[in-house]
């Protein structure tokens, strides 16, 4: 198993590699050139060294190319629940050099996405700051992504500050219906954990909708929220119909030990 600071060096250590070895073959080609136009071609074919640096490239992309697609196989790894064989195919990812920013980042996303399943905060924080630092090259679903992942993180290891910060960059970004549920899910997380009552209950109706095609039990937590929200804002017949809405969905005393702030659901 991969450790965060020896994925973290890995990534840091082939982005740099490959910024060099991409400027290093541009000036072999320019110089290439350069050599044929003084030599006015009497002396000097380029033909066989830009071959020869046509091969390196295609090798280094032929590379890339793999570790792409071992990215790609370990996220359907990770959303079938095969965490322990999406990690071993992240490992190997990141250990293969690649010339692309972008499929470094998408293996890096791919661990944090492992590390959050097996609640290990810290490892995800982490990785996603390292993700979000490297801007270029950087998509913009990873970015969005890493910035959910990360206020998730954050809440867990209850910095407030930090997980506010994290979902403040992605209210300029359209999301996809998954990443829409995905920040209202850790939305309401944030704000039952400050207490902006009224915040929360604002549009209910289309947050009601978009929990209940949620996987459970994260939308019977946010419907639990939002009923805690409507009894906190004196919306008694919301908070009784939501309350039971959850009662059908889940066993409430899991749910309010998990979040005990919603035992004042069904105190007696």
């Amino acid at each position: 198993m991969i450790s965060v600071h020896e994925a973290i060096s890995r990534f840091r250590r082939d982005v740099t590699l490959s910024t060099l070895l991409k400027a290093a073959l541009g000036c072999g080609v320019g110089a290439v050139l350069a050599l044929h136009f003084v030599s006015l071609g009497k002396t000097i074919d380029p033909s066989l060294l830009l071959m020869g640096l046509g091969a390196v490239w295609l090798t280094l992309w032929y590379r890339t190319m793999k570790g792409s697609r071992l990215a790609a196989q370990s996220s359907t790894l990770i959303a079938s629940g095969n965490l322990e064989q999406a990690e071993a195919q992240i490992e190997q990812s990141l250990r293969a050099f690649s010339m692309s920013r972008s499929v470094k980042s998408m293996g890096l996303l791919n661990l944090a996405l492992v590390r959050l399943a097996q609640k290990r905060w810290p490892d995800t924080a982490m990785l996603c700051r390292e993700v979000l630092a490297a801007k270029k090259g950087t998509s913009e679903h990873v970015n969005k992504s890493g910035r959910l992942m990360l206020a998730d993180s954050l809440l867990e290891m209850g910095d407030l500050r930090g997980a506010h910060e994290a979902l403040a960059g992605l209210y300029n970004h359209r999301l996809t219906l998954s990443e829409a549920l995905s920040l209202l899910r850790v939305q309401t997380e944030y704000l039952a954990r400050v207490g902006a009552w009224e915040q929360m209950i604002q549009g209910a109706v289309t947050k009601v909708a978009l929990a209940e095609i949620m996987p459970m039990p994260n939308g019977a937590r946010v419907q639990a929220m939002l009923a805690l929200a409507a009894k906190r804002t004196g919306r008694a017949e919301w908070a009784n119909w939501l309350r039971r809405r959850v009662e059908l969905l889940v066993d409430v005393q899991e749910l309010a030990t998990q979040r005990p702030l919603l035992w004042e659901l069904w105190e007696k």
